[in-house]
């Protein structure tokens, strides 16, 4: 937590992802829900997490596994109840750990009473204003409004059959058909919202995830763009659905209704964005609190781009006087051992192709282990997906029967999707589910585990000095214990003289950190003491792709 008196949680927090559906599984379903949160809530504690982020646990058909809301004021049975969601803040709290539950304000489930309504009352209707319905083009309106694609393949528009059964409008879901965008120009669904985070707080939650905090505003002429990536626009000032200026209007009013609770309640916004600069935007005074910082867990293993992501992040955030927000992995991507285990020509996607690359999963796990040091060392606050403290790698070989991700379908199966990096935790003993369900479960996990994962559990890996758990678990006790990390109390980080392909610095009082992206040892810089590396040191050398915590002299 940070060493600056009476600054808020979230500047320094270290906040554990919570993919609810795969972390544990407390009625023996096969899925993970809020009774297995529970279970595991002090392993959390222990492990030195300070919040819990929470993926979407509100009813839904599960079209996009719980990123189509149906009902924002309520839990899907699947998980639990809403008794027990309240009862789960009110245990974590009592452990000193904070709840962050998803948000999703850019769409909907096309099961939600809104749409309903909205097909129910056809064209030109109060109902379908909240949404984005517009007549087809071309001979009795044919082809959909426009050419903008939907990021999980396939056009982002679908067109509904009206009351008389004839083919009638369009209707705008950047995402799958099952998840309509809503119209953030209609002053219903600001309410709306601000209604349901009012319900929330309420009830204790200590923040927001923002999903897709970037792509509420849309520019209401639905013009035609010409677009690279459909995720990222980094290339497109002006775009007609990303990132555009009006979206700030709406976190402006969010982070008033926050400042009405107690606590130092916060969002964090996932926003995928062209710059540090832009990015700056969302957390400037008066808007949301932190953001994902993208750039930093996208980037190649090579020094000259971390070291511009690291300064350009700190010096347009510090601007503002916002923290950085830095992360490896997430439910949306390669889990880092395997990203890091391969070739690295270029910065990672959001999306994913099957890969070609030949993947050196040793080489992989050593860099993860350098990455977490380095990710805990900067300044700010860190995100910790679930399974990273364990080292699990991507599972690329589920077979394509079990495979669930909306983009394997809306990309005529060609894109496996996310499925890879959501396989249930291993927790314990020598076959699966490893602990993930009870014993005597009536289902397997709803995704396959590998066989493999029996060395890789929370049990295997407790109490063994070399293991990635338990790295973490001192890296942790270290962050909360020195007065340099986190936030830290003096200025953000100084770089030191090292070789192009060392990353060594600096943090004020007695702190430094160095990271050898080479391929050969380099020395360490003077210090005084090593805190903790993230492998055996070569005497006074420090070896390729390894990080080291120091003291200055």
């Amino acid at each position: 937590m940070s060493a600056v008196p009476d600054a808020p949680w979230w500047r320094s927090a270290v906040i554990y992802q919570i993919y609810i559906r795969s972390f544990a599984d407390g009625n023996g379903d096969g899925v993970g829900d809020i009774a297995g949160i529970r279970q595991r809530l002090p392993y959390l504690r222990g492990l030195g997490a300070d919040a819990l982020w929470i993926t979407p646990w509100y009813p839904s058909p599960m079209a996009d596994h719980g990123y189509d809301v149906a009902d924002y004021r309520d839990i899907d049975p699947v998980y639990g109840t809403l008794r027990e969601a309240e009862e789960l803040i009110e245990e974590a709290h009592r452990l000193g750990l904070r709840i962050i539950p998803d948000i999703v304000p850019n769409h909907t489930s096309d099961r939600h009473e809104w749409f309903r309504a909205a097909l129910a009352a056809g064209p030109g209707s109060r109902e379908r204003a909240r949404y984005h319905f517009r007549p087809g083009r071309g001979p009795g309106g044919a082809l959909p409004p426009n050419n903008w694609a939907s990021v999980f393949g396939g056009p982002a528009w679908t067109r509904v059959a009206e009351a008389d059964g004839r083919p009638g409008e369009w209707y705008l879901h950047l995402f799958a058909p099952g998840q309509p965008d809503l119209n953030w120009d209609h002053p219903e669904v600001a309410a709306e919202f601000a209604s349901v985070l009012r319900f929330w707080f309420e009830r204790g939650v200590d923040g927001f995830r923002v999903d897709v905090a970037h792509g509420l505003a849309k520019d209401g002429r639905l013009p035609d763009f010409a677009e690279d990536h459909p995720v990222a626009p980094r290339a497109h000032p002006g775009h007609p659905h990303w990132d555009r200026d009006e979206v700030q209007r709406v976190y402006r009013e969010w982070r008033k209704l926050a400042e009405e609770f107690p606590g130092d309640r916060m969002f964090v916004a996932e926003a995928s964005l062209r710059s540090p600069a832009r990015l700056a935007r969302y957390v400037a005074p008066g808007g949301l609190h932190t953001a994902f910082n993208f750039d930093f867990m996208l980037s190649r293993w090579e020094p000259r781009r971390l070291r511009e992501v690291v300064s350009g992040t700190l010096a347009e955030l510090s601007a503002v006087g916002a923290p950085a927000t830095w992360v490896l992995s997430n439910h949306d991507v390669l889990r880092a051992a395997s990203r890091l285990g391969r070739p690295q020509t270029r910065d990672w996607v959001l999306t994913r192709s099957p890969t070609d690359a030949p993947l050196d999963l040793e080489l992989g796990l050593r860099r993860a282990r350098a990455a977490a040091l380095l990710m805990l060392a900067l300044p700010g606050g860190a995100y910790l997906y679930q399974g990273e403290e364990l080292g699990l790698a991507e599972v690329e070989d589920l077979p394509e029967e079990v495979l669930q991700d909306p983009v394997w379908e809306r990309s005529g199966r060609t894109v496996r999707g996310r499925d890879g990096c959501r396989v249930p935790m291993p927790w314990s003993g020598q076959e699966p589910p490893f602990g993930f369900s009870p014993p005597g479960a009536c289902a397997p996990p709803w995704l396959p585990q590998p066989p493999a994962w029996k060395d890789l559990t929370v049990a295997a890996q407790s109490g063994d000095p070399a293991s990635m758990l338990e790295l973490y678990r001192r890296a942790l006790r270290l962050r909360r214990a020195h007065p340099a990390l986190g936030e830290g109390d003096g200025p953000a980080l100084e770089w030191l003289p090292s070789a192009p392909e060392v990353l060594a610095f600096a943090r004020r009082p007695g702190f430094r950190c160095a990271v050898n992206l080479s391929g050969r040892p380099q020395p360490l810089p003077p210090h005084r003491e090593v805190l903790l590396a993230s492998g055996p040191l070569d005497g006074g050398g420090l070896p390729p792709d390894t990080a080291a915590w120091l003291t200055a002299p």
